[in-house]
């Protein structure tokens, strides 16, 4: 069974990354000097094993028991919470990947915590991972650059470091969402947005493309970023924003978690603004009024991104890092083509 560590290991505990700061050296020369590898300098070595001493250092048990030079099958996916059904695609994706090539996939949750990835991304290094799968936070990666495996990025590009990245065209399916909305003769249009990540910034940049190539100036008043990317928080931006003198006659929903907040606020308001919300969720065309959507494939990101760590891993892709984008596309159900004169009717209850 696949293993989930904590999202909140001990602090205290020293880390490779600790000994690497401190003996000022790479963290693949790290773990090759704790898992009693080759190719590592005398003085070099020396250095790391003061570290080790000095803050009390101790290997993983697993990674004890792993023999130096055997070569491992298993990989490693770091990703946010698992009770969010984008990340579950994700992990069940690749899990069917690797296991048709006999790897095995070994989970990290850290759920957007830069330091508690970087303890997660320690532990499976020294686990001797064939490679590393990582959605990764808004933090520096350039720690990465001795991990000594191959990388992945999954969904959102990292800083401080080159790799591979598997991601969804953001900035197209937000261009996409807005172009249906303007063609249906809507000018007012609220975008819903939750805290800024990658993803979240390119949806946005889409959206005012969009506006630009049809001649249509954004009211920045409906330009709404949430505190926090809930449904709770968008419910309430979604009441806020209708109640106005001047309401919106659509609004693009940057995420799923946020269109299911749009929507009950909207049947609580008796409001019938069209709707386009980004990524499909469960129950979106059963609703009375079926719900329109920028969807994308989010199971062949897990997928693309293990078959291209299983090729990194086996040497048989030696090519510079490279930059997989999936297409969105718009699912038309109803909700995003009401007209504009539509807004400030009641719905029915």
């Amino acid at each position: 069974m696949p293993e989930t560590f904590p999202s909140q290991p001990e602090v205290s505990r020293p880390t490779m990354i600790d000994v690497a700061r401190r003996a000022g050296v790479g963290l693949g020369t790290v773990s090759r000097v704790v898992n009693g590898g080759h190719g590592v300098r005398d003085e070099t070595a020396q250095r790391v094993r003061a570290a080790i001493d000095e803050l009390g250092f101790q290997r993983n048990e697993v990674a004890r028991a792993l023999r130096p030079g055997k070569k491992s099958t298993s990989l490693a996916l770091v990703l946010g919470d698992l009770t969010n059904p984008f990340y579950a695609s994700i992990a069940k994706a690749s899990l069917e990947v690797a296991g048709q090539s006999g790897f095995a996939v070994v989970l990290g949750s850290v759920d957007e915590d830069p330091e508690g990835e970087k303890r997660a991304i320690q532990e499976l290094v020294s686990r001797q991972v064939a490679g590393l799968m990582i959605v990764p936070d808004q933090g520096d990666h350039a720690f990465l650059q001795g991990a000594g495996v191959p990388v992945v990025f999954v969904d959102r590009p990292a800083t401080g470091i080159d790799a591979d990245i598997v991601m969804v065209d953001n900035e197209g399916g937000g261009r996409i969402a807005a172009e249906h909305l303007l063609e249906q003769g809507h000018q007012r249009i609220a975008i819903i947005l939750a805290p800024s990540y990658y993803t979240i910034g390119r949806r946005l940049r889409g959206f005012r493309r969009a506006h630009r190539a049809a001649g249509i100036e954004i009211d920045e008043s409906l330009v709404i970023q949430l505190p926090e990317g809930n449904a709770e928080a968008a419910e309430k931006a979604t009441r806020e924003v209708m109640l106005r003198a001047d309401p919106p006659t659509a609004i693009f929903s940057s995420t799923n978690f946020l269109t299911e907040g749009v929507l009950r606020a909207l049947g609580e308001l008796g409001r019938e603004p069209a709707v386009v919300g980004f990524d499909d969720f469960r129950l979106a065309d059963m609703l009375p009024t079926p719900v329109t959507v920028v969807a994308s494939d989010i199971a062949e990101l897990g997928r693309s991104a293990a078959r291209l760590l299983l090729d990194r891993a086996s040497g048989t892709d030696t090519r510079p890092p490279q930059r997989i984008v999936l297409p969105c596309a718009l699912i038309e159900r109803g909700s995003g083509e009401r007209p504009p004169d539509s807004a400030g009717k009641r719905s029915a209850r």
